[in-house]
Formats: C-alpha cells, sequence, structure tokens
C-alpha cells in the first residue's frame, strides 16, 4: 500500500517517510536512506520546518559511518531548531567519529545545557575526556550523573572504570569494569578490563579478557598486539 501511495502521489512526503521507517526497522538502511532522501525533497518545499526527517537521515548515515552526510544533516536541524539537544549529541557524535574531537566537545556540551539530565551526552562527554586523559575530575562528575539516571547502563559504568583507569585507581577501575562486563558483552569493556588487570599484575586475567574482547571483535588488531606482547613476556 505504501509503495502504492509513493507511485501515485511521489511527492507525499508522510508516505516516503513511513517506507523508510519501514526499511530502517528490516535493517535495510541504503533503502531507508534513499526513502527518505526523496521525502526530504519534498519536506524542504512542504514541510520546511519538520526536522524528524533530517534526524531520522542522520541516524542512519551514522549507522552507514557516512559521518560527513551525518554532521551536514545535523547541522540543518540546528539551523531550523537551535534548541533541539538531541542534534546537538549526534553532531557531536558525527565530529568525534570525523576526529575532530575539540569541535564535538563544544556541542556535546550545548546539548547537556539544553537537557542537564540528558544521559548520553553527559556520558560520552565524560569518557570522551576518559580517552583524551583531561579533564578527569569532571569526566567523573558527569558520568556520575550519567549513573544516577541510569545506574544499570554497563557504558556508563565502563566509562566510569575507564576514568578511574586514567587516575591510577586500578583496583577501583577493576572493580567498575567486571560490573560493566556482567551488565554488557561489549569489546571495548573486556579490552579495558584486560588493561585494569595488567595494570596489577593480574596477566592471567588480563588475557582472558583481551581474549574475550576478540571473541567479540576480531577485528582489533590492538588487542592481539597486547597478547602478543604478554606472551613474548612471559616467554
Amino acid at each position: 500500500e505504501l509503495d502504492l501511495a509513493v507511485k501515485l502521489d511521489p511527492e507525499t512526503v508522510e508516505a516516503h517517510a513511513v517506507l523508510a521507517l519501514l526499511y530502517f526497522s528490516q535493517n535495510k538502511l541504503e533503502e531507508a536512506a534513499y526513502e527518505y532522501e526523496i521525502a526530504l525533497k519534498n519536506a524542504s518545499i512542504l514541510e520546511p520546518r519538520n526536522t524528524d526527517i533530517y534526524k531520522n537521515l542522520g541516524i542512519i548515515y551514522l549507522r552507514q559511518k557516512k559521518y560527513d552526510l551525518a554532521q551536514e544533516v545535523y547541522r540543518k536541524v540546528i539551523g531550523i531548531t537551535p534548541d533541539d539537544s538531541e542534534a546537538y549529541y549526534y553532531l557531536g557524535n558525527a565530529l568525534d567519529q570525523l576526529n575532530k574531537r575539540r569541535e564535538a566537545y563544544k556541542f556535546f556540551e550545548k546539548a547537556i545545557e539544553l537537557k542537564p539530565d540528558y544521559a548520553d551526552a553527559l556520558n560520552y562527554l565524560g569518557y570522551l575526556y576518559a580517552e583524551e586523559n583531561i579533564k578527569l575530575d569532571k569526566a567523573e562528575e558527569l558520568i556520575k550523573m550519567a549513573l544516577a539516571l541510569q545506574p544499570n547502563n554497563g557504558a556508563y559504568v565502563d566509562s566510569l572504570g575507564w576514568v578511574y583507569f586514567r587516575k591510577e585507581k586500578y583496583q577501583d577501575s577493576v572493580q567498575e569494569l567486571e560490573r560493566a562486563s556482567r551488565l554488557a558483552q561489549d569489546p571495548v569493556i573486556f579490552d579495558h578490563l584486560g588493561d585494569a588487570y595488567f595494570k596489577i599484575n593480574d596477566r592471567v586475567k588480563a588475557k582472558i579478557n583481551w581474549e574475550k574482547a576478540l571473541e567479540l571483535d576480531a577485528s582489533l588488531s590492538k588487542v592481539s598486539n597486547k597478547i602478543k606482547e604478554l606472551t613474548k613476556v612471559k616467554k
């Protein structure tokens, strides 16, 4: 019926948008993006202030790792609705993936300014600070705010464990990362946990967790190298 609606009235914004959602739910990202792009062309004329299509298309671009296109879309959303906290968050996400972290910071900060209880933005900014090994007290504060909102979010617990690692609080790091590993089966968490165990000289558990990370994502060459180096040291 949707296909028929599109054929009968190819300028129907809603039909293209709903068809795009259907494709997205089936993980057919190329088809979903195509329908959103058509809807967007028509919406820009018929519904110029409707940002939902832009935002949904941006999420697809992020999933497709088309980060340049994603950041263009979210900049357009901000141009139309400058108080949209989600647009700032996803723009920050795209910029981080493009290795433009300094620029990404300000968009995460703006998202939090607009929505102080935006847990994902609080966690993402805190984790970025930890990754860069800067503003570690602020990073801890932000992540704990996110955890107050979602205490059993494995990604957030991992972020806190990683802040403790950066602060050289390795026992605290192990404790939080062990909890994170029970909440979410994520290769990054097991990689971090392996690093933390290595720092407290538990090489057996370090190797076990690095191997778990590789089981979940065999493409993690840095983790493979850590295991190789550990094996060399043992010899």
